[in-house]
């Protein structure tokens, strides 16, 4: 590898009123209609891939740019229910009619464009999911709150795997503490393909070089402080089968939002790390200005190095594994938080450990941020979301249904104590 109370729009069935029918009915299920846009890409083709596996929508688009990308993915489920669409979502109005009657959209596409999604969302009237905003564009959503509100819509900005199952772990951890002194958010990975390219993105390599390039946000004692990217590099001992691994700070979205969903409790404290397999090659790629979106002249050609690198990696088909290697990664996310407890000063760890999924020929980023997705539209629209308006996961996801709804995909989580640590590695299963 290298390297997320009931929901009402006006002019939809309010889920929990008397008399109305639960999404359980199939009736009802076949009247759902759930668009993913970016559906063709590395994680929006595994949250197509659940989310018409678990039959809660009559209806499923797979919207992308790349038409040829959205008919592969809709063709892997095998559903008749799955159909594929071609959309720029720069198209306001045609994402809008797109949208137009669903009871869901989640946006997998670049986090660039979710400001886009959402004012789409806003105009056709849709609850909205995205994966994460890299910190300053999740600021910039969370401003959209009261739009939503008055819309009566939820907006969840960040519920793929980190920032997402990582947020709603980090609320569950700490809601028997009083105060919460600190939350070290770390993130880890290995891999044990045998047989796979030496360099492969699992993740968008935009978002990569990102945070290789723009400085890391920590919070400090009631404020926000800039870090060199990939700053206080810490060797850090994870769960099986990452084990010792090298982590690093970079700029990522759960400091945007923790801290402030965490005041009443005192955080002084939260950052996030990350580090494995790849991470020296990201970094080297960004030093030598290949995430630049600055032209530069070439034989008297303006190229822009960020628009090449996408296009060589595309070309040489390093996004994702090749289809036939069977795809062994892993990752795990350990939080470490400190504060005081019901019985004292104590540290607590919350756990994840995220397999591949090699049935789907998905890694094990692609695989999390994708079911985690999927878990959350389907939440939203059985109602288990709190509330309305723009509210980051840790506030209005439901950490019980969504703990289980992740270990039936295999994917492990505790917070220890009081709950055991992760159980011994096994291999994924299929």
């Amino acid at each position: 590898m290298v390297g997320g109370a009931t929901v009402e729009a006006r002019g939809r069935p309010k889920l929990s009123i008397p008399g109305a029918r639960s999404v359980s009915d199939p009736e009802r299920n076949s009247e759902m209609r759930a668009v993913v846009l970016g559906g063709g890409g590395l994680t929006g083709r595994v949250t197509v891939r659940d989310l018409a596996e678990g039959g809660q929508f009559g209806e499923i688009v797979v919207a992308d740019l790349d038409a040829t990308l959205a008919r592969a993915a809709a063709s892997a489920t095998g559903r008749a229910s799955v159909r594929s669409q071609s959309v720029d979502v720069r198209d306001r109005t045609a994402l809008a009619t797109l949208l137009a009657g669903a009871d869901v959209c989640v946006n997998a596409v670049q986090y660039t464009f979710n400001l886009e999604v959402m004012e789409a969302c806003l105009a056709a009237r849709v609850p909205y999911l995205d994966f994460g905003g890299l910190f300053h564009m999740t600021r910039r959503q969370l401003a959209l709150d009261g739009r939503f509100r008055e819309a009566g819509l939820l907006a969840i900005p960040g519920l793929g795997q980190v920032p997402g199952a990582s947020n709603v772990l980090a609320l569950a951890a700490t809601a028997d503490m009083p105060r919460v002194d600190s939350i070290v958010i770390r993130d880890g990975w290995c891999d044990l393909t045998r047989g796979g390219p030496e360099v492969t993105f699992t993740w968008s390599p935009s978002t990569f070089l990102d945070e290789m390039n723009l400085p890391a946000m920590v919070w400090e004692e009631g404020g926000y402080r800039e870090y060199p990217p990939m700053s206080g590099a810490e060797r850090y001992e994870f769960a099986p089968p990452v084990g010792l691994t090298t982590v690093y700070r970079t700029l990522h979205s759960e400091p945007a939002t923790l801290p402030e969903s965490l005041r009443a409790k005192g955080l002084r404290h939260c950052e996030w790390k990350e580090g494995g397999p790849g991470i020296d090659v990201l970094r080297i790629l960004a030093r030598i200005g290949l995430g630049s979106d600055k032209p530069v002249e070439v034989r008297g050609t303006s190229v822009v190095p960020r628009e090449f690198l996408l296009a060589l990696l595309k070309r040489e088909k390093l996004l994702g594994y090749p289809p036939d290697v069977e795809v062994d990664d892993w990752e795990v996310l350990d939080m470490e938080i400190q504060g005081e407890g019901p019985e004292g000063a104590t540290t607590r760890h919350a756990l994840g450990r995220f397999p591949p999924k090699p049935a789907w020929g998905a890694s094990a980023t692609e695989y999390a941020v994708g079911v985690c997705g999927a878990i959350g539209a389907e939440l939203m629209v059985r109602g288990a979301m709190n509330g309305h308006g723009v509210r980051p996961p840790e506030l209005c996801v439901p950490p019980g249904p969504f703990r289980e709804a992740l270990g039936r995909r295999g994917i492990v989580t505790a917070i220890s104590p009081p709950e055991s640590p992760l159980p011994p590695f096994g291999p994924a299963r299929n």
